[in-house]
């Protein structure tokens, strides 16, 4: 099977935010509308729409409408998937001696 460095991409860009790191801490006790999140942190409206669109297009948050209303939760299924990617990608394999 050949691997997908675009989705795997996406997946990291995720972590590369220290407010993107912040909106997931706050997802840790689980699911949280945009305002909500927005009160919890010091941007805009517009920022955290940006921020919640990578986290959402890597698939480690699940965005859930109800009415106008968006509600974001952790992905537990993506997490598992984002933890075993970490997990291959960083594996030493032993150099074969010559």
């Amino acid at each position: 099977m050949e691997r997908n460095f675009v989705e795997e991409a996406r997946i990291f860009k995720a972590f590369c935010d220290e407010n993107r790191l912040q909106i997931l801490e706050l997802l840790q006790n689980g699911e949280y509308s945009a305002s909500e999140i927005l009160a919890g942190l010091n941007i805009s409206q517009s920022t955290l729409s940006h921020h919640m669109k990578i986290l959402c297009e890597s698939g480690i948050v699940a965005p859930r409408r109800e009415g106008k209303w968006t509600y974001y939760s952790i992905n537990r299924e993506n997490r598992e998937k984002a933890i075993i990617l970490l997990e291959s990608i960083t594996k030493v394999h032993n150099k074969a001696k010559w």
